[in-house]
């Protein structure tokens, strides 16, 4: 193996003498994680939209105005060697905000074990991982670095992904140099595309920040170590910086000596490590030992996924036993509304509160049936209700007059008697009206569209539940959900 102090002074060979120079001058200027880039206040807003209540009680969060990005780069900033666990939906990203982290990953492995049930072979899509994070990043107000996998094709791909992880509100994305279809690093048979091709897509993903006016936070990653060797990640990890990457990394190193090695080339850019948990290649450390080897990031991509399969299981276990998980294991069902945010959210409804729209029946009829009352009459609904049926319109037909209506006009003037009763059950109507009076109301009234009136008025039964009331012309519901009945007294 040749020695690493060589290997930090190696120029990438595949790039020219001019991408070189260029390349030089980059190292001179401030790492790229710490050039501030400004947005465009319709971007900012864009990309800071968070649901108020699904956040409630979280901890670290961009401040206003900021965009994810912005609160990841001063996440990096601060020192120390920052845990972020790594979600797979909405409730496993509120999880982790509500635990105080101050930004958390989207695991591939695990979406792809929690949305389609299958393993991390390069399966699952782009469309299906943006639309995942999309869910994530609203329900949290920490910044997400979301893994985009290999960009999901050509460079072409790569914009496309970046400019899509951008609109559903990442902060960060993670870009790796497999060839497709990926798989986890930690598996075998890795093989990762040349080094022209991996650097051109960093380079690519750049230009779409540039493009979109966003400063997301660009993690390169090389999956070369167990591809290929410890030189060529080491390699591609400090070309990946000179073509732009902000946050660098090397997935699967396998001992403290290569971790070592890996955090000191490109110095100034900070370096990501990979504990996955339950037996990965790398060794599993402390924050504050990742923090001395020199890690400014952490990630722990199946402790949820892992711990949230394990519990399940032994729930089903428990259920299938004939009983229920036990209280250790089970969040009582306040607990779990308090997770979710129902309390936040029942507070903030109470804001927007309006008063119950009144039946159209109640103010339209309701004066004809009752005398007017005096200000200080405060008779209850229920006393209302009892008053007597009152005559409604009694002259409507004079059927003594030439006018009258022939064959028919007995049947017109017929005693018809109203009800209509509230959806609570209180009554509001309760009059007598002449058959005359639903002369023309058919295109009016919903239950008598297209009625031929004169045959409802010759065939309506009697009602047999309450044969006191007559016989029913018409019973419904109308759209406020008061029931209207008319009954041929």
């Amino acid at each position: 193996m040749a020695s690493y102090a060589a290997l930090l002074h190696q120029p990438p060979a595949s790039l020219s003498s001019s991408t070189s120079s260029r390349a030089a001058s980059c190292r001179l200027r401030p790492p790229p994680f710490l050039q501030r880039r400004t947005l465009p206040s319709s971007a900012r807003a864009r990309i800071s939209l968070r649901c108020a209540y699904a956040s409630a009680g979280g901890s670290a969060s961009a401040g206003a105005g900021d965009s994810p990005a912005t609160a990841l780069r001063r996440v990096l900033e601060t020192p120390g060697a920052h845990q972020a666990p790594a979600c797979y939906d909405a409730l496993s990203a509120r999880l982790v905000e509500r635990a105080g982290f101050r930004a958390c990953f989207t695991s591939g492995f695990s979406i792809s074990a929690a949305r389609l049930g299958l393993p991390d072979v390069g399966l699952i899509s782009y469309g299906e991982m943006v639309d995942q994070g999309r869910l994530i990043t609203e329900a949290v107000s920490i910044p997400v670095i979301g893994d985009a996998d290999n960009g999901y094709g050509n460079c072409m791909n790569v914009k496309r992904t970046v400019k899509g992880f951008i609109n559903a509100g990442f902060a960060g994305i993670i870009l790796e140099d497999q060839v497709s279809p990926k798989a986890c690093g930690h598996t075998q048979g890795r093989k990762v595309v040349s080094r022209e091709e991996a650097i051109l897509h960093i380079k690519a993903a750049v230009d779409a920040r540039k493009e979109s006016g966003s400063d997301i936070v660009i993690v390169a990653r090389t999956d070369s170590r167990q591809a290929l060797s410890l030189d060529e990640a080491l390699w591609r990890a400090r070309a990946f910086a000179d073509a732009g990457a902000d946050v660098l990394f090397i997935d699967a190193l396998a001992s403290r000596e290569e971790m070592k090695a890996f955090c000191a080339i490109s110095p100034g850019v900070p370096k990501m490590a990979n504990m996955l948990e339950g037996g990965g290649k790398t060794p599993i450390l402390s924050p504050l030992e990742l923090e001395e080897i020199g890690y400014k990031i952490v990630a722990y991509p199946l402790s949820l996924i892992g711990v949230s399969m394990r519990a399940m299981e032994d729930a089903l276990v428990a259920i299938k036993g004939g009983r229920i998980p036990p209280p250790g294991s089970l969040p009582s069902f306040e607990e779990i509304k308090d997770t979710l945010g129902f309390n936040h959210y029942y507070e903030e409804e109470k804001r927007y509160v309006a008063t119950p729209a009144q039946s159209s029946y109640g103010s339209g009829f309701y004066d004809y049936t009752s005398e007017a009352s005096s200000s200080g009459d405060s008779k209850s609904n229920t006393e209302k209700s009892q008053e007597p049926i009152i005559d409604i319109l009694p002259q409507l037909y004079d059927l003594g007059s030439t006018g009258a209506r022939g064959p028919s006009s007995g049947m017109w003037a017929r005693t018809l008697r109203l009800k209509i009763t509230g959806r609570d059950g209180v009554q509001k109507i309760d009059a007598r009206i002449p058959a005359g009076f639903l002369e023309g109301m058919t295109k009016v009234i919903p239950g008598l569209a297209g009625a031929n009136i004169m045959e409802r008025l010759r065939d309506a039964p009697i009602d047999s539940d309450n044969p006191q009331n007559g016989q029913i012309l018409l019973d419904f519901e109308d759209g406020m959900g008061d029931r209207i009945q008319v009954f041929i007294a």
